[in-house]
């Protein structure tokens, strides 16, 4: 599970490492090391048995130098402002790195989703926009799903602010449900995303796919679709993926070394990604602790599930056999464990280029509300193939033109888009 470290002072340390190499002016890092505007409310909820609790909810808008506030609402019980404010600062850099006219934002409520009724998550996802409502929309901040919330959340919450504000506007909210003005393509995207860039530096380091194996933390949505990405479209083998049991209130990993079947895994996985443990031995599946998945001897580590995982206490137990990690998750990697990977030479697809596939589709889903006209499956993961393939070659050329690590030169592209549009504005 997470360490202590505090994901925020991460953020902050990844920018102002990036903004030295960039000599940024010190009042322009002023305004990008903070968030512009933060949101804190406590949400009143009437329980199934008839009280009433009060939720803590939040919402942090860090940059819309570049368009409306774009992130996600997490509900989970270890949930702070600094977790928030990091992943509001990580969205703004992703949307730059990807190209896509956004800013970035987050939100969330100090929650555990499994232990609420479907009354009650639909009461306080309605609670939640109740407070925020004059301070979201389409050409404002557009939330969407993230750790604990679902497609089904989101439409609640679209239709309570369409209710408020007295017009239908599905564009408030991207991963809505089909159906409900959500976007074909949007469930496979954050993990077809991190599998598209994993191939094209397999391509750079002149890797043949179809011997390389990978070893995935977490089995949500993001490990899912990227495990079924690396088996199909690699032709690779996936040998394990790690989840969090809810019951066990433990982490497992489930090995394979035939490799292990995303799609029958799946079959047997709850919505927040907790695997049957007794169905899955009976198919063969070895299980072992939780940090089992990093100790692998596989060409690809895939950390799709929460921040802080790879850190200076663990960093050594990954196979010399390793040549790219792949973040899926946010903020997976400490900077002290970056140090390690420069020394190893472990090519580091950083989270915010890696995950990008997610707010991609959720941008594509916003262009879809705006026209009223929805594209097929294929046309929006080709357009997304298409989006994630330049934002990884204009990293990659940046890397080598600077002869900088990875993320940094992520960071070096991102910061330069947005400090570009706060000039053209006239904010500095």
């Amino acid at each position: 599970m997470a360490s202590n470290i505090n994901a925020f002072e991460m953020a902050q340390r990844q920018f102002d490492g990036v903004a030295d190499l960039l000599k940024l002016d010190p009042q322009v890092r002023e305004i990008l090391r903070w968030p512009l505007r933060e949101y804190s409310f406590r949400i009143p909820v009437r329980m199934d048995d008839g009280t009433i609790k009060v939720f803590q909810g939040f919402r942090v808008q860090h940059n819309d130098a570049r368009g409306p506030n774009k992130g996600g609402i997490r509900f989970h019980p270890a949930e702070t402002l600094d977790t928030v404010r990091a992943l509001a600062t990580w969205m703004t850099w992703k949307c730059a790195v990807a190209d896509i006219p956004l800013g970035g934002g987050k939100g969330g409520v100090i929650c555990d989703p499994a232990t609420l009724s479907v009354g009650e998550k639909e009461r306080l996802c309605r609670g939640w926009v109740q407070q925020m409502w004059k301070n979201i929309g389409p050409r404002q901040d557009v939330p969407a799903p993230d750790v604990g919330t679902t497609p089904q959340m989101m439409g609640w919450m679209m239709d309570e602010y369409s209710r408020l504000s007295g017009e239908y506007t599905p564009g408030v909210i991207t991963g809505k449900p089909l159906g409900g003005g959500g976007s074909l393509g949007r469930t496979e995207a954050t993990g077809f995303g991190v599998i598209y860039t994993v191939r094209e530096a397999m391509k750079h380091l002149g890797l043949d796919s179809s011997k390389c194996t990978a070893s995935i933390q977490g089995f949500g949505n993001v490990a899912q679709y990227a495990a079924i990405g690396f088996i199909e479209f690699l032709k690779g083998k996936v040998v394990c993926v790690s989840c969090y049991d809810r019951e066990d209130k433990t982490s497992y990993t489930y090995y394979k070394a035939d490799g292990v079947d995303p799609r029958f895994l799946m079959s047997i996985t709850d919505q927040y990604g907790s695997i049957d443990k007794a169905k899955a031995k009976a198919a063969g599946y070895t299980i072992e602790a939780g940090d089992a998945w990093l100790t692998k001897e596989v060409d690809v580590l895939i950390p799709a599930a929460i921040e802080n995982q790879i850190t200076a206490e663990n960093v050594d137990k990954i196979s010399s056999k390793v040549k790219i990690v792949a973040e899926g998750a946010n903020g997976p990697v400490t900077p002290e464990a970056d140090e390690v990977f420069k020394k190893r030479g472990i090519f580091d697809i950083p989270d915010f280029l890696c995950n990008a596939g997610g707010v991609t589709c959720s941008y594509f889903e916003g262009v879809q509300n705006d026209m009223n006209f929805y594209w097929t499956k294929e046309e929006v993961l080709e357009k997304l193939d298409t989006k994630m393939t330049q934002a990884f070659h204009g990293v990659l050329e940046m890397s080598q033109k600077e002869k900088v690590y990875m993320r940094d030169a992520a960071y070096m592209v991102a910061i330069a888009r947005v400090v570009k549009a706060m000039e053209l504005r006239g904010w500095i």
